[in-house]
């Protein structure tokens, strides 16, 4: 085994979205810096998650909306044309090639490590081939720190028969390139949906089996309920309260896929798609030779430092650490992580790590945005009215029927949305807004600033939104809200 021996300051692990902020931010701070990546440069979201789930979602939401728009609608009546939307997807992901990519990270003075990193012992890191079979290994050695950003897979349920019907996980949902006549998503939160909404406006009969009792249960009521009537109204089947009980594909992998629920009814479709949690990419990365549990969440401070490591060395940055599965906020907490990186490299004794500090990650906890790509869209920034009420805090709500802006009323005929304001009438500033509606991904924004800024009722009260755009529910909240 030929065995070549490298040192940086900074060894980050995976060259998704957010290992590639955080060798930007240490590469900006004058460390050297690599970046070790088994699969694509890139990473999940590029690839298998947020890039082409919303390039196959797009041209379905640009036709509903076209439906309603008076004098289109004739126009848009037909169906979509699954090539052209495929051939898009493809496009957007670069044929899952990852060519385009490679020339910034040359620029930007980051050498990349293709294979499999694991972590040896304190600051080193075994590079290996990227199946993790073995073969030529190379070790790097990090003089400041080793970041680990590889992100989470999509997680299975322990049921008979699932290993035999190979199901569709997020991958194959989003990188699929022939409709199923007819398809089986179990599981209601996002991927759920936004599969839901874009495999049924391709053509497939879709049928969703939640657990729960509505979709999007950690967003707002209105929110799920507005998207299952949508859903429904489209054609697709809902069903709430239902539990798989297990699965048979007794045809082989061309034949249909058998679906027993816990009731005993059984349901079969072409596919199954499990849409039902995510699970952290931790469990081959040698996590066990510096004293930490193989496969697990990694527990970090408030500049991404994983807690209980000596030396203060070892990283965790985006979804590993379970604050905020987004790829903007793991983006967001790149960012800082790696200008705390760079900031003790200098020996900066004390971070600023107080709430909203230049070395905190406080938007994770106070102000997550989210959008949920589906008809109509979703959009979520701060707590909602029951978490705000679960903290003790005392809240006022106020809500909005979006239908009633003149913005919307152009937008769309018959627009159907909700809009809430959640305030904290103790500091007089909003903690939670929620829209519900469509083209209201671009409002968030302004709902993120608003929530992470603390920005006063009585400061947003001189923040005036343009008539007639649906922007204009701002002042509609105040108004409500003002009495």
């Amino acid at each position: 085994m030929n065995q070549a021996r490298d040192e940086y300051d900074v060894i980050v692990l995976g060259a998704g979205p957010v290992g590639e902020n955080v060798a930007d931010r240490t590469r900006a701070a004058g460390l050297s810096t690599a970046i070790v990546e088994r699969e694509l440069v890139g990473g999940e979201c590029s690839y298998w998650a947020c890039v082409p789930s919303k390039a196959l979602l797009r041209p379905v939401l640009a036709r509903a909306e076209a439906r309603q728009v008076p004098g289109l609608r004739q126009s848009v009546g037909g169906a979509l044309s699954a090539t052209d939307v495929f051939a898009h997807r493809d496009k957007q992901v670069g044929d899952w090639k990852d060519d385009g990519a490679l020339p910034w990270l040359e620029s930007a003075g980051i050498d990349l490590v293709r294979g499999h990193g694991r972590l040896v012992g304190p600051q080193r890191v075994a590079v290996t081939s990227p199946d993790g079979s073995g073969g030529d290994e190379r070790i790097l050695t990090a003089r400041h720190a080793v970041a680990v950003c590889t992100g989470t897979r999509a997680s299975l349920p322990d049921l008979p028969g699932i290993a035999d019907v190979h199901p569709w996980t997020s991958r194959e949902a989003t990188s699929s390139s022939s409709v199923p006549e007819r398809l089986i998503i179990v599981g209601g939160g996002v991927v759920a949906c936004e599969m839901a909404t874009a495999w049924n406006g391709l053509g497939s009969r879709v049928t969703m089996l939640v657990r729960g009792s509505g979709l999007l249960e950690r967003i707002e009521p209105f929110a799920g309920e507005l998207v299952t009537e949508t859903l429904r109204e489209a054609g697709a089947e809902v069903r709430t309260g239902t539990s798989v009980k297990s699965l048979a594909r007794p045809g082989g992998a061309d034949g249909p896929v058998t679906v027993t629920l816990e009731s005993g009814e059984r349901l079969e479709a072409d596919e199954v798609l499990f849409a039902t949690g995510r699970t952290p990419h931790t469990d081959d990365l040698g996590l066990e030779t510096v004293g930490l549990e193989s496969g697990g969440w990694l527990t970090v401070d408030e500049t991404c430092r994983v807690r209980d490591v000596p030396g203060g060395w070892l990283y965790g940055v985006g979804d590993v650490n379970h604050r905020a599965l987004l790829t903007h906020q793991g983006k967001y907490q790149a960012r800082i992580a790696g200008a705390a990186i760079g900031a003790r490299a200098r020996g900066v004794a004390r971070l600023d790590t107080d709430r909203w500090g230049a070395y905190a990650t406080t938007a994770d906890e106070a102000a997550v945005p989210q959008v949920v790509f589906t008809d109509p869209e979703v959009a979520a920034v701060g707590l909602t009215a029951e978490q705000a009420e679960a903290e003790g805090r005392s809240i006022r709500v106020v809500d909005i029927d979006m239908g009633q802006v003149e913005g919307a009323v152009l937008y769309a005929d018959g627009y159907r949305g909700q809009a809430r304001m959640v305030v904290d009438l103790d500091r007089g500033h909003p903690i939670g807004v929620t829209f519900v509606g469509p083209g209201v991904s671009e409002l968030l924004h302004s709902a993120t600033i608003a929530v992470a800024g603390e920005v006063p009722i009585e400061r947003l009260w001189h923040a005036v939104p343009s008539f007639p755009t649906i922007s204009e529910v701002w002042l509609r909240l105040l108004e409500a809200y003002r009495g």
